[in-house]
This record gives structure tokens, C-alpha cells and sequence, in this order.
């Protein structure tokens, strides 16, 4: 491979890290960043796996260095390897109805996972079935604003 195609691959890649910790870092509504949509993009389309994985999860630890970290973090990262790989499923597939399917899919599986580590890590809520609800039910607003931007960035990176 030649060292032109391998720069300009290599841009992109840190081009889109880049972006997707700035999109994080600017002043946004909670939840409504592209690294999901990153995360599913790479699944769907990059040929080396790895790169699906690195790309994301560069861009998330990139902007937690400047954000922070917190105790639940590893369920965020978890949750977007999960992400990429519905990506893989996406595969071979991608229509309108399959990358909508799989957008919110990655939203739920976020949430759900995301939600459940607050709630086991938390004394905020209460260690039974009523405490995970309420977590849950507390995390509504935030499923809202991953939908809203999960679908925004699908459609801009599947576009």
C-alpha cells in the first residue's frame, strides 16, 4: 500500500476521533453525541474490525480525559463495543429500515446497560426491584436525548 493511502486513511480516521470528542466536549443536550452512530458506522463499514472499536472508544477516552471519568464508566465503553457489534450484524444490510432497527437498538442497549451499572453503583436508589425502576425511569430524559441523537448522527454518517 502506498503512503498516500495510508495518509489519507489515517486522517480520516483521526479526523473522525477528533470529531467525535469535540462533539462531545461543545455545549450539547445530555446524550445527544455521534459516538454511538460512530460506533455503528464502524461495525457496518470498516474493514478491519479493530478499527471499528478503536475509533469510538478513541474518541470517548479522548474527550473523558478532559470530562472526567466516573465509577460506571466501563459500562459506557462496554456498552458502545456492544454498539459496534450490532454493526457487524449491519453488515451486507444496510437499508433505511435495517440502520433505523439498528440505531435504536443501540439506543436501548445503551441505555438499559448504562442505567443498570448507575443503579448498581449508586446510593442513590435503593438495592431492589423498586430502585431499578426508579433508576430507570429517572434515566428517561437521557433514553430520549440518545434516540434523538443516535438517529441524527445515523443518518449523517449512513446518510
Amino acid at each position: 500500500m502506498d503512503n498516500k493511502k495510508i495518509n489519507k486513511r489515517f486522517i480520516f480516521i483521526i479526523s473522525i476521533i477528533v470529531f467525535g470528542a469535540v462533539m462531545r466536549l461543545i455545549p450539547h443536550w445530555p446524550n445527544f453525541t455521534p459516538i454511538a452512530a460512530m460506533a455503528l458506522f464502524g461495525g457496518a463499514y470498516f474493514q478491519k474490525k479493530h478499527l471499528a472499536f478503536v475509533i469510538p472508544l478513541a474518541a470517548l477516552f479522548l474527550s473523558d480525559m478532559i470530562l472526567g471519568f466516573h465509577s460506571w464508566m466501563i459500562a459506557v465503553y462496554v456498552s458502545f463495543a456492544i454498539v459496534v457489534g450490532i454493526g457487524f450484524i449491519l453488515r451486507n444490510r444496510i437499508k433505511v429500515g435495517t440502520v433505523l432497527l439498528a440505531t435504536l437498538s443501540s439506543s436501548i442497549i445503551f441505555f438499559i446497560v448504562t442505567n443498570f451499572a448507575v443503579w448498581i453503583g449508586s446510593p442513590f436508589y435503593p438495592q431492589n426491584i423498586a430502585g431499578l425502576i426508579e433508576c430507570y425511569v429517572a434515566g428517561l430524559p437521557f433514553l430520549n436525548n440518545g434516540v434523538l441523537g443516535d438517529l441524527f448522527f445515523s443518518t449523517i454518517f449512513f446518510g
